[in-house]
């Protein structure tokens, strides 16, 4: 869980340099417009319209939107595990238990629970890496385009 806070903190916050780097705007102003945005969602759907508001229809802009949609996939893993109670037993299994009620029309769901077995923190494992990779991508294209990280 630790890995998975660090990982997401460092790689939600390279949206304000995105915000930065799009607007010309200085980072400070960026920081305030970032933290003003209650939700990762908006904050990565004001990023999206920002690109598509400020660059033209092309590679840019594709690249952009390419790595806000891996950020959004990636954002409901964070979710998923951040807002759940994690159960250790006895015999060494681990468990989750959603903390999210689900309304359906007629009735709630809410606890869902899912045992983490090898394959499950596999994937955790992959997730994360995807995460870096996804860090890496976006200083990339930060760099590539010239736009100020500092």
């Amino acid at each position: 869980m630790g890995r998975l806070n660090y990982a997401w903190s460092n790689t939600e916050s390279l949206l304000v340099h995105l915000l930065a780097g799009l607007t010309g705007m200085q980072k400070d102003a960026a920081v305030v417009v970032f933290l003003s945005v209650n939700s990762t969602r908006g904050r990565i759907e004001m990023v999206e319209r920002l690109g598509k508001l400020l660059l033209k229809p092309g590679p840019e802009l594709q690249e952009l939107l390419d790595l806000t949609t891996r950020f959004s996939k990636l954002s409901a893993v964070r979710h998923r595990y951040n807002h759940s109670i994690w159960s250790f037993q006895e015999d060494g299994s681990i468990s989750t238990i959603l903390m999210r009620i689900a309304d359906r029309r007629d009735r709630i769901r809410m606890g869902q629970k899912q045992l983490l077995d090898e394959d499950q923190l596999a994937r955790l494992d992959q997730d994360l890496e995807m995460m870096s990779e996804l860090n890496r991508n976006i200083w990339q294209f930060l760099k590539n385009r010239g736009y100020s990280v500092t």
